[in-house]
């Protein structure tokens, strides 16, 4: 019984991307800061190796920043749904913060992170320019 508890925790740990234990990213701006979570796949892996980046960000929809990344990401299976604090990765180079929940159209976005804590610094109209760098 245990072993077959242990079986499905870890395939679903592999289906899903697994938030990597110590891979945090903070992001700042003129409003604030917020620290995330990166998860464990190879589109954040090869985001945290980027690192430090300065990205000019634009409002989206009034649901999301959004700011080019230096190159493209590795493509992974998508999703349609986020939620408050996603980051994520639209077509192959646009990184998106999202403060909203809600629903992108096909085909979808990579998830890259959650943000830990008030996304809200980033409920304003208009551009932002934000920095992301490492959390040692």
């Amino acid at each position: 019984m245990l072993k077959s508890l242990l079986t499905a925790t870890a395939v679903t740990l592999a289906t899903t991307g697994a938030v990597m234990a110590q891979d945090r990213i903070r992001i700042s701006s003129g409003s604030g800061e917020v620290t995330a979570v990166l998860t464990d796949n190879a589109a954040a892996r090869e985001l945290s190796a980027m690192l430090p980046l300065t990205i000019g960000m634009s409002d989206h929809l009034r649901q999301e920043k959004t700011g080019r990344l230096p190159s493209a990401l590795p493509d992974l299976p998508r999703q349609r749904d986020f939620s408050v604090g996603t980051l994520g990765l639209w077509g192959g180079r646009d990184f998106v913060v999202y403060y909203r929940s809600g629903r992108v159209p096909s085909p979808g976005i990579i998830v890259l992170g959650q943000v830990e804590g008030d996304v809200s610094i980033f409920d304003r109209p208009g551009d932002v320019t934000v920095h992301v760098t490492r959390v040692d």
